[in-house]
């Protein structure tokens, strides 16, 4: 009587090789792997969250507060022509006023922020905390510096008597002038707009309950505004 022939079953790795299929624990554990590298920690304490939603809000507010600032220039200057900026203003004073108290609202919120910022990120590392608020309380006052510059074309503007010493050309050379000198200490501020945010991209990376890209990305983001702010005063025509 013939003999049945055997079967032929293939080896099976115990490697994890081959054994890339859906649902397939070597899957599973490189997908683990991969949400580790994009966030380091699942559990938040609730307090932890509740601070992190209202620094979260205090990040959106400034953005929009500042956006509106930053837009001054594009609204009023008119590149060259200090009669034109000068006519722009005087007839749009209100509008012009609510850009200024918009950067100072920003300012003031911006304290708030990084505050907040402190107390949720201070358990990671103090000092690195500590270094991220006085880098915001440095440029606090650099931006109302900054703010005078914007409000001098008001005072300059208002029609006194006592601006009657001088014809209305040399009034709207001044207000240009202040304006470029606005301009220039954005340019200046900027440096610490980024320099905060490497202390403040690290304590990210690490917090271990905040996704580690966007540590990265404020990381980058620093060295992006260092650029523009070095680039800006060394060649200011470009």
């Amino acid at each position: 009587e013939p003999h049945p022939r055997p079967v032929l079953a293939m080896p099976v790795r115990t490697d994890g090789v081959h054994d890339l299929g859906a649902g397939s624990p070597v899957r599973k554990e490189r997908w683990n792997q991969f949400r580790r590298v994009l966030q380091v920690g699942i559990h938040v304490d609730e307090g932890i969250a509740a601070e992190a939603r209202v620094a979260g809000v205090l990040y959106l507010m400034l953005g929009v507060l500042s956006a509106l600032e930053m837009s001054i220039p594009k609204v009023f200057i008119v590149s060259g022509d200090a009669a034109a900026t000068a006519g722009k203003i005087a007839s749009s004073q209100l509008l012009y006023r609510l850009y200024v108290i918009s950067g100072l609202a920003s300012q003031i919120l911006f304290v708030f922020l990084v505050l907040a910022l402190y107390q949720l990120l201070k358990g990671v590392n103090k000092r690195q905390a500590s270094l991220m608020v006085a880098l915001v309380l440095v440029q606090v006052p650099m931006s109302f510096a900054n703010m005078l510059c914007e409000i001098a074309p008001l005072v300059l503007l208002n029609g006194a008597d006592y601006w009657s010493a001088f014809d209305k050309h040399q009034l709207d050379a001044l207000t240009m002038g202040f304006l470029s000198l606005r301009s220039y200490g954005i340019n200046a501020v900027m440096a610490l707009w980024g320099l905060w945010l490497l202390p403040f991209g690290v304590l990210v990376y690490r917090s271990g309950f905040i996704n580690r890209i966007l540590g990265v990305f404020l990381i980058i983001g620093c060295f992006g505004w260092l650029a523009i702010s070095v680039t800006s005063l060394l060649f200011p025509a470009y």
